[in-house]
């Protein structure tokens, strides 16, 4: 019986160069390509084996490292496009473009527009009452 694909890169050897490859910033379609397989398969090895997934995750996390370091370096310099980027990304509460309408703004808002429907209909119920009986 033939050894799958796959028993290549569980090898210390192979472990070692799909970390690498994760670590140079390769994406995951990338790495599938180097590979020789889709990306697909390399999903499907990745909860397969663990030993793929972590020797990928090992090298992403490297990378991630520098280059979340380098933004934050930026920011701090006053690079306006790393700090607004750093911001939306780190506090998006405060600066994303669109901020979400939660579910309880949307419920007070609609309480709010019913009651100001409401005021609206008393006011012209009121006003015709108010000139039925000055005729």
């Amino acid at each position: 019986m033939a050894k799958g694909k796959y028993q290549k890169w569980l090898t210390p050897e192979g472990l070692t160069l799909l970390q690498g490859w994760a670590r140079d910033g390769l994406t995951d379609e990338q790495i599938a390509h180097n590979l020789g397989i889709s990306a697909k398969t390399l999903y499907e090895w990745k909860n397969k084996y663990g030993k793929i997934c972590e020797a990928l995750k090992k090298g992403k996390e490297v990378v991630d490292y520098e280059v979340e370091s380098a933004l934050c370096e930026k920011a701090k310099s006053g690079d306006v496009g790393a700090c607004v980027f750093w911001l939306k990304n780190r506090r998006p509460d405060k600066w994303r473009d669109h901020p979400a309408d939660t579910q309880t703004d949307k419920a007070e808002n609609n309480l709010l527009e019913q009651i100001r429907k409401s005021a609206k209909e008393v006011d012209a119920k009121c006003s015709t009452d108010d000139s039925d009986k000055s005729s």
